[in-house]
């Protein structure tokens, strides 16, 4: 899962041979797939303990098994740990997979027991696991200096409508627009395309031209600006879709160096002695 880590360690000097043993270990395939079964396991788990029936049958079997997939994570978050050390939070995967599972460890009782119910984010490690997950939340991540530009705008036209919405239908329908919270709430619903045409279609009934409110907010909220927001992500994807994954392209770039240049060194070697001979 992190084998640039892992090239890193054997690179470090002074490194004792038990602790690349075990990071070699908790990154091999084999432990890769059985985490990733774990976590599966552990989702499945999770959704029958919110079965009231489920739980009344085979409650001791569901918590067993939950505990038995926590116990595993924390072994996993504990050889990593012991194999990399400080070199552990250089990634934020990795920060990723402690909290997740130091969230699980949380006592379920008094003001914790809101913070206990996170626990069903251990699904979440699959996005560390997986490498296509991976790649589809750092282009997510990727995008968020563009979307930016785009969330203002949002921001701004939401705003500018909201307040013309109350100034024209607050005092008929209050129930909508009565507010500056309700008309953004309500303007929002219409951007999703849910129930806006009955929402319309009974302010035509006191105001015959609320069409040239409703249909021009609809075509550059939601055609539009939502359109632009999703160009932005697939675009992202798309550009980082052509790249190799960091932390694997930069021990790829490595092995690729030192096959390239290995000749090279062998031939200099080989022409250090007989050059002493010469002399």
């Amino acid at each position: 899962m992190n084998k640039a880590s892992l090239e890193r360690l054997r690179a470090t000097s002074g490194v004792v041979p038990w602790r690349l043993r075990l990071a070699e270990f908790v990154e091999s395939g084999r432990v890769e797939h059985f985490i990733v079964a774990v976590i599966l396991i552990n989702a499945v788990v999770l959704g029958f303990e919110t079965s009231k029936s489920a739980m009344a049958s085979c409650s001791s079997l569901l918590i067993a098994i939950d505990k038995a997939c926590l116990v595993v994570f924390c072994l996993e978050i504990g050889a990593r740990l012991l194999a990399y050390r400080w070199a552990f939070w250089r990634s934020g995967w990795n920060i990723f997979d402690f909290a997740v599972v130091a969230v699980a460890l949380v006592p379920g009782a008094g003001a914790w027991a809101v913070l206990r119910s996170l626990r069903v984010l251990r699904v979440m490690r699959l996005l560390t696991v997986i490498p296509s997950l991976r790649k589809v939340v750092a282009a997510f991540l990727h995008a968020i200096p563009g979307l930016g530009g785009v969330l203002l705008l949002m921001s701004v036209f939401l705003y500018t409508s909201a307040v013309l919405a109350v100034n024209l239908f607050g005092q008929t329908f209050p129930q909508w627009f009565g507010s500056l919270g309700g008309a953004l709430f309500s303007l929002f619903q219409i951007l999703t395309l849910e129930g806006w045409a009955d929402m319309a279609r009974e302010v035509m009934t006191v105001y015959p031209w609320a069409p040239l409110f409703f249909v021009p907010f609809i075509i550059i909220a939601t055609f539009t600006v939502l359109n632009l927001f999703i160009g932005i992500i697939v675009s992202t994807m798309q550009e980082l879709a052509t790249k190799p994954d960091s932390e694997e392209s930069e021990a790829q770039t490595a092995e690729q160096i030192l096959q390239r240049f290995a000749p090279d060194l062998k031939a200099l070697l080989a022409r250090i002695p007989s050059t002493k001979t010469q002399d």
